[in-house]
């Protein structure tokens, strides 16, 4: 009797888990966005008209910043070891500038960088083979809502690493390529 019990215990829980079944292993996962400040710094001189001639743009990992400021009220984002990237983004908008509080009817694609140093891989939700304007870049809504579902490639037919040491996930422009917004990489804990 026991024994009938234990394999049938056994059997329920196969078959409980057999249904089941394990997706890809995540790569890097991202929990919060910043939106671009194009200028990361500047030095004196001072023109006379308040503007700078020694400015430094905010590049990152190499990728050329918006020339306006962007803000994003919300972005999270998956990327499984296969690829596979989900992004939702939330109130990506304009936050300065004549066209403050709009999307300008921009499209945007998602770059995932995991080197944490050059030479820096682009893999990108879209198609960026073709030089400047990308195929496949998803329109904002009005509100600055987007959503992106897509497999990452690279320009040269690069593939997605097995580990991305530093991952860096940036929302860009499909028509210049610039970034307007980053992810913010989810801390695991382990407890």
């Amino acid at each position: 009797m026991k024994k009938t019990a234990a394999i049938l215990s056994a059997l329920a829980i196969a078959g409980a888990t057999a249904g089941v079944s394990a997706g890809p292993r995540d790569l890097a996962n991202f929990d919060g966005g910043i939106g671009v400040i194009p200028v990361s710094s500047f030095a004196s001189p001072m023109n006379a008209d308040g503007t700078f001639q020694n400015v430094t743009r905010n590049f990152v990992k190499g990728v050329r910043s918006s020339t306006q400021l962007w803000r994003i009220a919300d972005l999270k984002a998956d990327v499984a070891a296969d690829g596979r990237i989900k992004v939702r983004g939330r109130g990506l908008l304009f936050a300065g500038g004549d066209l403050l509080g709009t999307t300008a009817n921009l499209s945007v694609v998602a770059t995932l960088i995991c080197e944490p140093a050059a030479p820096f891989v682009e893999l990108s939700s879209a198609d960026t083979t073709n030089g400047i304007v990308w195929e496949g870049g998803v329109p904002l809504d009005p509100n600055g809502d987007f959503q992106i579902d897509e497999t990452l490639r690279g320009r040269s037919g690069e593939t997605v690493p097995s580990e991305c040491a530093s991952p860096t996930l940036l929302i860009r422009s499909a028509g210049n390529g610039a970034w307007l917004a980053a992810g913010v990489p989810s801390v695991r804990r382990d407890n």
